[in-house]
C-alpha cells in the first residue's frame, strides 16, 4: 500500500488550526447584522466596516486602505499602477516565486535581485547597486518570516532601507502577510509605521494566513492619492471585491476571534518548527538552515553538488512534497529547498523528514 503523502509544499494552515466554528458564527452575524451590505456589490475600496477596522489597526485614514480579493490581487494592482515594461525593480534573492513571475513575465520589469541574509535583504549590496547607477521604481520586500526563507528584516536594516528609498526616490513595497505569526522574540515596527513622510512605503497584508486561505481577503495601505488611482483600476476589474467574504472577516475581527485564531496558529507553528528543526538535525545533519521565529517557511540548503531536481523526484516517490529552491530565484538554488511546516501536523514531521533523508541517500 502506497504511503500517504506528506506535503511540505503549500504555505497554508492545516485544517486542525482553522477556527471553522468561529467563521461559521461570524458568517451568521454578517448576514444578521448587515444583510444589505453583505449581499450588495459595494465599491472597489472594499467592505466599509472592514476598511475602517484595517485603517484603525494601522493608524491611518480610511482613504489610505483598499481591501481586495486576496493580497495577490493587491500586488497585481500595485504593479500595474507603478511598473511599466523595462522599469527597474529590486527583489530579494530568493523571493516569492509568484512575485518574480508577475514582475518579470506580466510587467516586463528589469529585475535587480539583491542577496537575502539571515537578517534580511543586504543593505550594503543594495547601496552599491544604487551607487552604480540602478534607478528602481520599486523594491519588493517581505520583512517578516520571508517567503521562502523564513528570515526577518532587522530594525537596523528597516531604517537603512527607508533611508535609501528617500535618498533615491523609490517606493518600498512592504509585503507583510506573516507579521502576526511571530512566536519568538519581540515584534518589530513595520516600515509603514516608520515612514516619516508617509510617501515611501506601500504596505500589503492578508487574512489568508491568520484566518484561512479560502477567505481570499487582502489589503493595501498607502498614500491616499495612490490608493485612489488603484481603486479606479479595481473598479474596472471587478466593480467590487467579495463583500460576503469581507463582511465575514470584519465580524471575525471585531468579535476578537481573530486574536484567538492567531494564538492557536502561533502555538501550532512554534511546535512544528521545533519538531522540524530536531528532525533535520537528526536525519540530515549536513543540511544548513536557520530556524525562523514565526511564519510558515524554512529554507534548507544541502551540500554543493546536491541535485534538488533529483531529490524532488526521489522524495515524491516516497510520498513527500516540497518546493525547489530554484523556483524562487532567477538563477541558482539548485541545492536548496523550501519546507512549509504550516500545513503538516506535528506528528507528520518526523515521518516526512525521515522519508526525505531516505530519498537523499539514494542520490549518493
Amino acid at each position: 500500500m502506497a504511503a500517504s503523502t506528506i506535503s511540505f509544499a503549500r504555505g497554508a494552515p492545516s485544517l486542525d488550526i482553522i477556527d471553522v466554528d468561529g467563521l461559521r458564527a461570524a458568517a451568521d452575524r454578517a448576514f444578521t447584522n448587515d444583510p444589505a451590505g453583505t449581499t450588495a456589490y459595494g465599491t472597489s475600496v472594499g467592505y466599509p466596516a472592514l476598511r475602517h477596522w484595517i485603517a484603525q489597526k494601522h493608524g491611518v485614514d480610511d482613504s489610505q486602505v483598499l481591501v481586495t480579493n486576496g493580497s495577490m490581487q493587491a500586488d497585481a494592482f500595485l504593479f500595474e499602477e507603478l511598473v511599466s515594461h523595462g522599469d527597474e525593480v529590486v527583489v530579494e534573492r530568493p523571493t516569492y516565486d509568484r512575485t518574480l513571475l508577475s514582475l518579470r513575465d506580466s510587467r516586463g520589469a528589469t529585475m535587480h535581485p539583491v542577496s537575502l541574509e539571515g537578517d534580511g535583504i543586504s543593505i550594503d549590496e543594495l547601496r552599491s547597486l544604487l551607487e552604480g547607477g540602478a534607478r528602481p521604481k520599486l523594491a519588493h520586500v517581505i520583512p517578516n518570516f520571508q517567503n521562502p526563507a523564513g528570515y526577518t528584516l532587522s530594525l537596523a536594516k528597516r531604517e537603512g532601507l527607508l533611508a535609501l528609498a528617500r535618498e533615491h526616490g523609490f517606493v518600498i513595497f512592504e509585503d507583510d502577510p506573516y507579521v502576526e505569526l511571530r512566536f519568538r522574540g519581540e515584534r518589530l515596527p513595520t516600515m509603514l509605521e516608520m515612514d516619516r513622510d508617509g510617501e515611501s512605503v506601500v504596505y500589503a497584508s492578508s487574512f489568508s494566513k491568520t484566518i484561512c486561505p479560502g477567505i481570499r481577503v487582502g489589503y493595501l495601505v498607502g498614500p491616499t492619492e495612490l490608493v485612489g488611482r488603484i481603486a479606479k483600476r479595481a473598479t474596472g476589474t471587478y466593480i467590487s471585491p467579495n463583500m460576503v467574504a469581507q463582511s465575514i472577516v470584519h465580524e471575525f475581527c471585531a468579535s476578537g476571534a481573530l486574536d484567538r485564531s492567531i494564538e492557536t496558529v502561533k502555538n501550532a507553528l512554534e511546535e512544528r518548527v521545533a519538531k522540524l528543526t530536531a528532525a533535520l538535525e537528526r536525519e540530515i545533519p549536513e543540511a544548513r538552515f536557520q530556524a525562523p521565529d514565526g511564519g510558515y517557511f524554512m529554507w534548507v540548503e544541502l551540500p554543493e553538488g546536491t541535485s534538488v531536481d533529483e531529490l524532488f523526484d526521489a522524495a515524491a516517490a516516497r510520498g513527500v512534497q516540497f518546493v525547489k529552491g530554484s523556483d524562487f530565484l532567477l538563477e541558482g538554488g539548485e541545492n536548496a529547498l523550501r519546507l512549509a511546516y504550516s500545513g503538516v501536523t506535528a506528528d507528520q514531521i518526523d515521518e516526512g523528514v525521515s522519508r526525505l533523508a531516505e530519498a537523499l541517500r539514494t542520490l549518493n
